[in-house]
């Protein structure tokens, strides 16, 4: 009995040692596996708010940037009406001031579509109506559709823009004020005998039919794009848009009594307020820290601030020589030739500012502050009169910007890199197709205008001023001021 007992004990001790081995065992696995997801749980946890983080960085950005972009209206304002008649102020800082409602409301409606919706090389055809568009861009931080976006993933309307990780809403105010700014070229060229109503309307087509047709074509999936055109923030797409239309407008409406002689003499018609022109200028100095940086659309240290060097190094150097050139042609410098050159650098860095060097935009502003200069010089000996010199500014040089990416591209370019004359030709062809659809749509435009409603004032309210006779107001009243 006693060895029974014994070998019971035993087997007992045994069974107790090995229910609790297996308690021990099945304890240390459940912390086991509750300490694998607690990891899992953690890491998808630093992973969502790395996106969210993104996301908001990225979204704060491009709107801080295209409010810039916005201001840059006031900067063209100054710059119009302090280089034109004080006759004229009201209706040019009116002209100003409502091209950007008209932008708005065009771009809305239509342009968005035409220019990012998915579509042929021409056009956009899917989403065409903004309000109908479908886009999966997250709406708030937080979301799944946050990471897709993030990481690529999209099933839209508007696929050309799906690579920018902001909401619908940013990526639409962002491109907008670039489209207002096209449109606003063009009040400048045209000033002094443009009827209001006239200006209005070809706003609208600029904004529908002209801006976002070019727009689709390189940054919309169309045919130049798709083609390896770079611009990367509108030297073409923006400026070269609103100087082709500008130059037909120009051609349309013939000079400002009194420019030119039957002789062919040129008669200088100067600025009214050059304080105001200089503080327009500063003011888009200023806006293109937006402009250009802004493109980037996401909050990238190293890109911004390259962009940011890349664009003021371009300005700075285009207003020394083009201060430089007036002076030696002219015997004095010029201050409105001055304001001028820092604006032609601005235009000229617009499209490579992010695919070249500092140095080789120093170089870029030094040839933008020249040519602006001889520009200026060759429009009036053609007579065509501009009174702010847009053409010289956004035309003349935002097509030298889009070369110039096909000239120092850092891995692409004529002169850094090996690769030869090919993404030259590849800009020469976009250039060329900008050219002839917006100059030719353009004339168009300004030709029906002309014979439906008009385009110019009559001579004697261009001769008494456009404020009177297109506003019945003064911007000076209770000043005497000789006009000419």
């Amino acid at each position: 009995m006693r060895t029974q007992g014994r070998w019971v004990w035993k087997l007992c001790v045994v069974l107790g040692v090995g229910l609790a081995s297996s308690a021990a065992w099945a304890v240390s696995q459940t912390e086991t596996s509750a300490s694998t997801q607690s990891f899992a749980d953690m890491a998808a946890k630093v992973k969502e708010t790395a996106y969210n983080t993104k996301f908001m960085a990225d979204t704060v950005w491009t709107l801080v940037t295209a409010m810039l972009v916005f201001f840059m209206n006031l900067g063209f304002a100054c710059v119009e009406t302090g280089l034109c008649r004080s006759k004229n102020a009201v209706n040019i800082l009116s002209k100003n001031f409502i091209v950007f409602a008209v932008s708005t409301v065009g771009y809305w409606v239509l342009g968005w579509g035409i220019m990012f919706g998915d579509g042929g090389w021409f056009a956009g055809t899917n989403g065409l109506w903004f309000v109908g568009g479908k886009d999966n861009s997250p709406s708030y931080a937080g979301t799944d559709k946050a990471a897709e976006a993030l990481m690529g993933a999209y099933d839209g309307d508007y696929d050309a823009i799906a690579w920018s990780t902001t909401p619908l809403w940013c990526k639409f105010f962002f491109q907008l004020v670039f489209c207002g700014t096209a449109a606003t070229i063009v009040s400048g060229a045209v000033a002094e005998r443009i009827k209001y109503k006239s200006f209005i309307v070809f706003s609208f087509i600029m904004a529908i039919f002209i801006y976002p047709v070019v727009g689709h074509w390189i940054w919309g999936g169309g045919w130049a794009g798709s083609g390896g055109f770079l611009d990367f923030a509108g030297s073409t797409q923006v400026h070269s848009i609103g100087g082709w239309a500008a130059l037909a407008g120009i051609i349309i409406l013939g000079p400002r009594i009194g420019k030119y002689t039957a002789d062919g003499k040129v008669n200088p018609i100067p600025g009214h307020n050059m304080g105001l022109a200089t503080i327009g200028c500063f003011v888009l100095w200023l806006g293109w820290f937006g402009f250009n940086p802004g493109s980037t659309m996401a909050a990238a240290p190293n890109d911004i601030a390259l962009i940011c060097n890349t664009t003021n190094m371009a300005a700075a150097v285009a207003t020394l020589t083009a201060t430089i050139t007036t002076w030696i042609l002219m015997g004095k410098p010029d201050l409105g030739m001055t304001l001028n050159g820092c604006l032609a650098g601005l235009v000229a860095i617009t499209a490579p500012c992010a695919f070249v060097s500092v140095g080789n935009s120093a170089i870029i502003g030094a040839v933008a502050g020249v040519l602006v200069v001889l520009s200026v010089i060759f429009w009036d000996k053609v007579k065509i009169d501009d009174p702010v010199g847009a053409l010289s500014v956004h035309l003349v040089n935002g097509v030298f910007g889009t070369i110039c990416v096909g000239l120092f591209h850092k891995d692409l370019g004529l002169f850094t890199s090996d690769k030869g004359a090919g993404q030259l030709w590849t800009q020469l062809k976009g250039i060329g197709g900008t050219a002839v659809y917006v100059f030719g749509l353009s004339l168009l435009a300004w030709t029906v205008l002309k014979f439906t409603m008009g385009i110019r004032v009559p001579a004697e309210e261009e001769v008494q001023g456009l404020d009177l006779g297109e506003h019945g107001q003064e911007a000076y009243p209770g000043f005497q001021m000789v006009q000419k």
